[in-house]
């Protein structure tokens, strides 16, 4: 299950980042809320998710 979280969590975190650069860009005005909100949320979100799926695949399983 982790293994599939990892494409998400990247492709989550470059849309954060991609939002992010895009912020930077076009500086303060002119992008709609949903760039700020994405540049805001997404980013983060990828990491932990990211994080999350590493831990949970580096875990050892028990063997019942």
């Amino acid at each position: 299950m982790s293994t599939k979280l990892m494409p998400l969590a990247v492709a989550l975190f470059a849309l954060g980042v991609a939002a992010i650069v895009a912020m930077f860009i076009a500086g303060e005005r002119g992008l709609p809320a949903w760039v700020f909100a994405a540049g805001w949320l997404l980013a983060p979100a990828g990491l932990a998710l990211g994080v999350f799926g590493a831990v949970r695949n580096a875990r050892p399983r028990s063997r019942r």
